[in-house]
């Protein structure tokens, strides 16, 4: 459905989101896995040196500082229902490229690169790259382990309070009232 029946529907916000936010949690979990068997069988990787149980793990914990982002990136659907999911893709690609997705964090030019130390893709990405290409066990990533859930504390209050005030704003101003 659309984010105005979603917003009249009888339930709380907080059961709604917190509901979204583990079928989100548990999509990629699920998702993450499929993927890393489809690449192995169809790109012929050995993983037998990696340690699964470890990736999962992480894509767990790094779930969380996602989740927070996601919540402030949901914003944006709320101030424009016709353009805001698109927006929604901008968000995502900046995160993509901040974080070492596209290029290692490296080789980017100087200016933006502060924002890899603040993006939780980026210790998601070195982490379970270590712990599918080098085995590493989550003792040996401990420390961005730590740095996800400080993220992770930080984003998710920050981004149900933005949500809120962008949901009161939106009501007040009537911004979900489509156009067409």
């Amino acid at each position: 459905g659309t984010i105005e029946y979603t917003f009249m529907a009888p339930i709380y916000r907080m059961t709604y989101l917190i509901g979204q936010c583990f079928f989100a949690v548990m999509y990629a979990i699920l998702r993450s896995f499929l993927i890393l068997i489809l690449v192995a069988v169809f790109f012929n990787i050995d993983f037998s040196n990696a340690n699964v149980s470890a990736t999962i793990v992480l894509v767990f914990i790094s779930s969380f500082s996602f989740l927070g982002m996601g919540l402030i990136a949901a914003v944006l659907p709320l101030l424009s229902p016709e353009k805001g999911a698109q927006a929604t893709h901008i968000f995502q690609a900046l995160v993509l490229l901040v974080s070492g997705v596209y290029y290692e964090v490296t080789v980017l030019p100087a200016w933006i690169r502060p924002l890899s130390y603040i993006s939780p893709g980026t210790y998601t990405l070195r982490s379970i790259r270590r712990a599918l290409l080098e085995n590493a066990s989550l003792a040996d990533v401990r420390q961005d382990i730590f740095i996800l859930i400080f993220i992770g504390i930080i984003l998710i209050p920050l981004g149900l309070w933005i949500f809120s005030m962008a949901e009161k704003h939106a009501k007040r101003t009537g911004k979900l009232k489509r156009n067409g």
